[in-house]
This record gives C-alpha cells, sequence and structure tokens, in this order.
C-alpha cells in the first residue's frame, strides 16, 4: 500500500540515502533537494526507462541535450517574458509571501497585500560585465531548445513529419510557494517530448500519445486506481494550447499533475520563425524581426506548412515521488513490522545484493567477489557486494531499499556450487546452481 503521508517517504529517503537536503550542512536551501547514492541510481533508472520508451522503441523520435543557458530572444518570443508569472502577495502580518492562490489559512485576508505580478524565471549575466544587457535565463523548460533546435535536427537526419524530439535535463523556476518535499521545487528535471504532426491530424495524435503516456506509467508500477485524467477547461489552457490532457496522480499529499500532455498548434514554430506572414499561422505569435531561419517545412504542393506539436511532459522529481509511494509497503512479519519497497526491477537502485554468510572466511567472500563482478558485467545495472555481517539485518535493509533479490554465498557454494536466492517480495528463498545464476538474474528484466 502506498505511504499514509509525505512524512514516511521523507523519512525513508533520508534514512537510506535517496533524497537529502540541499546545503544541509548549513541549514538547508528552500525548494533545493540533493539525490543520494540510491536517489541518482532510481533517478537514472526511471530517465533510462523513459527514453528506451520514447526514443530506442520508436522509429520516428530523435534525442537532444540543448543548452540550459537560454537566449533572451528565445523566451521572449515563446511568451515567457510576459506570461510565466505568479501572482504574489505579502502578508504584513507573519512577513511571509505567497502565490495569491496558495496563502495559508493563518493569514488574514486584511493582512495581504494587492497581488503583484512576478517573473518565475532565473536571471543571470553572460560575460565580464554586468551591464544589463548581456543576460541570458536558466530555462524555465526544456522545450523551447527543442523548437529552434527544429530545423538542425530536420536537416541533419533528413527527418519528416510525423516525427519528435525528446530530451531531459534541468529546467529551472522561482518559485514563490514551495511544497510537498520535491513535488515543488526550485530546481527540477524534465522528461519532454516534441511531436511534431500535420495539422489536422493533431488531434488523433494528441489521444494516441495520451493513451501511450498512460501506459508506461502503469509499466513503472503506477497503479491505474491512482490515476486520473483531467481535461484542462478552455478558460485554463496556457497560451499557447488547443487542448491539453493532464494526467494526475493521488500523491500522499493530495491528487496533483504528474504529467501533462498538451497540443501546442503551430505556435513555437511559428513563434521562432521568420517571415512570419507567408506561413498562414493559426496561432496569435508576436512579430519576429529577429530570428534568420524559417521553422516549417514544404509539403506535397510546395507550400509552406508549420507542424502542430504535441508535447507529453513529465517531471522526473515527480516521477520519482509517484513512484517512491506506489512501491512503498508496509508488512506485518512475525509480529514484526517490515518496510519494503516493491519497485519493478529495472527501476530497482540496487539490482542484486551478493552477500558472504560469514564476512570473515576469505574463501567465501573471495567467491562472492566473483560472483559480485561476474553478474555486474551483465550491464543491467547496480550490483552490490555486502559484506556488514548480520544476514537478516541484510535482507531488512535490502527490502527497504527495494533490491529485488539477495543472493548469499555459503559453505555449500564452495563445496557444490550452489547458492541461495531470494525473492524480496514474497521473502521465499530457493538453492539453484551456480551455473544457472546469470540466466535466472536476466529473467528479471
Amino acid at each position: 500500500m502506498p505511504a499514509k503521508n509525505i512524512d514516511e517517504l521523507i523519512a525513508l529517503c533520508k534514512r537510506r540515502g535517496f533524497i537529502f537536503q540541499s546545503s544541509e550542512v548549513y541549514g538547508g536551501t528552500q525548494g533545493l533537494y540533493d539525490y543520494g547514492p540510491l536517489g541518482v541510481e532510481l533517478k537514472n533508472n526511471i530517465k533510462n526507462s523513459w527514453w528506451k520508451s520514447v526514443v530506442y522503441e520508436r522509429d520516428d523520435v530523435e534525442g537532444l541535450d540543448a543548452s540550459i543557458l537560454t537566449k533572451q530572444a528565445v523566451l521572449k518570443y515563446s511568451g515567457h517574458e510576459e506570461t510565466f508569472t505568479d501572482p504574489l502577495v505579502d502578508c504584513k502580518s507573519c512577513g511571509e509571501r505567497f502565490r495569491a492562490d496558495q496563502v495559508p489559512d493563518y493569514c488574514k485576508k486584511e493582512d495581504l497585500t494587492e497581488p503583484r505580478q512576478f517573473n518565475l524565471m532565473f536571471k543571470t549575466n553572460v560575460g565580464p560585465i554586468d551591464d544589463g544587457k548581456t543576460f541570458a535565463y536558466l530555462r524555465p523548460e526544456t522545450a523551447q531548445q527543442i523548437f529552434t533546435n527544429f530545423k538542425n535536427v530536420v536537416d541533419s537526419t533528413s527527418r519528416n513529419v510525423p516525427f519528435g524530439i525528446a530530451q531531459t535535463g534541468k529546467a529551472f523556476r522561482n518559485e514563490i510557494t514551495l511544497k510537498s518535499f520535491i513535488f515543488r521545487v526550485r530546481e527540477f528535471e524534465q522528461m519532454e517530448l516534441e511531436f511534431f504532426v500535420i495539422p489536422g491530424t493533431d488531434e488523433e495524435w494528441h489521444k494516441k500519445w495520451v493513451d501511450l503516456r498512460l501506459d508506461w506509467w502503469e509499466k513503472q508500477g503506477v497503479s491505474k486506481k491512482n490515476l486520473e485524467l483531467y481535461d484542462v477547461p478552455k478558460d485554463e489552457l496556457a497560451h499557447y494550447s488547443k487542448a491539453t490532457v493532464d494526467i494526475m496522480y493521488k500523491f500522499p499529499h493530495g491528487i496533483e499533475e504528474l504529467e501533462g500532455i498538451a497540443n501546442r498548434t503551430d505556435f513555437d514554430l511559428g513563434s521562432h520563425s521568420k517571415d512570419q506572414k507567408e506561413l498562414n499561422l493559426k496561432s496569435k505569435v508576436i512579430e519576429n524581426n529577429e530570428s534568420n531561419a524559417k521553422l516549417a517545412l514544404k509539403n506535397e504542393k510546395n507550400e509552406w506548412m508549420v507542424p502542430f506539436v504535441i508535447e507529453p511532459s513529465a517531471g522526473v522529481d515527480r516521477a520519482v515521488l509517484a513512484i517512491l509511494n506506489e512501491a512503498y509497503n508496509v508488512e506485518k512479519v512475525d509480529d514484526k513490522e517490515r518496510v519494503v519497497l516493491k519497485l519493478k526491477p529495472h527501476l530497482s537502485p540496487i539490482k542484486a545484493a551478493v552477500i558472504p554468510l560469514k564476512k570473515n572466511d576469505e574463501k567465501i567472500v573471495a567467491k562472492a567477489k566473483e560472483i559480485k563482478n561476474k553478474l555486474q558485467k551483465l550491464g543491467l545495472g547496480r550490483v552490490l557486494f555486502e559484506n556488514s555481517g548480520n544476514i537478516g539485518k541484510n535482507y531488512r535493509r535490502h527490502d527497504e531499499v527495494g533490491t529485488p533479490v539477495c543472493i548469499t554465498i555459503d559453505f555449500e557454494t564452495l563445496e557444490e556450487n550452489t547458492i541461495t536466492v531470494r525473492d524480496r517480495d514474497t521473502m521465499k528463498q530457493k538453492r539453484i546452481s551456480e551455473t544457472r545464476l546469470e540466466e535466472e538474474f536476466k529473467k528479471l528484466f
């Protein structure tokens, strides 16, 4: 069963090395978190699973890794400079600042200032002199550099629509109100796909990508019963969106967005294009006299066509939180509580723990290291050599961090070439021949 509250997950993350407060030794920095030894493995496994699904298993998607520092003009014409804001209010009583729609109950209405717009983008100087003119932004999303690289990708790969460009990476937002651990933070990672389609086929592709993304979340262990689809009403849509469907998840703190799938029409490619009047754009864009490229394709009639864009966009940190919550289980075993993370094996930070029964026996230890190295070379993920002594405590620790199997090396291993394999979820143990181990291990993935 999922965690009862967010505090259970926070305690687990700190105790077992998944997530730490950033700069904790100096009191921490609000809205910033560091991923520890197990957290970085889980995070990378999630990103790898997404990349495999979106790029490797498709023949119509290319990858990209664009710069984080973003030229001011990019975010000017994308509309971010003008619209990427939240209403900010100050409380005269407590001295704190809040987003206008997230003021806590302890603040009285009469103590609040009038809302004012606050730009969420981080601004930084570029070059040796801070003259207020040579600046860039830390990107607030990963999407815009995909759009500005559209022509480069098309020219270098000979792609034609429909096709997509995928990217994972850091984004930064100076959030006013932070909440719920890693759910809303100032530095985060996104998994974003911009899928370019022929206008008129966009609604069909939009529905298709909603279904594909739901299927992916279920394969990561997120239960369908904890997912809901939310069709964003027209009056709540982003300025670029024709339609957006949010995949909502029942987090410990309430139901919140896990991923958004938007139909962005031709707004983005049109916004970053020169000679916009020749393109018959469906979206309203700012006139662009700075771009030097026409981000469009010729159709069968040799006419310029600006593709529509379907954008599935998910936050990695929210994915970590949802997947941890789904996997978290507390069970009664012999009148004692057992905390176990029932992660899908492909997501588990540690794929297997190899444990020598006697930590001081040189032959057993040497055999355990040999087997560990053999499994590690398969390239399926991290395999841990665990030599801390008490076998029962080792089992419980690895249950709690989601390790699918523990492999115990003992005297029988030396004498008969057999080993004990223990399953995380059932706690059942079986004795198998060492020669079968690699085959059995591969079956998990």
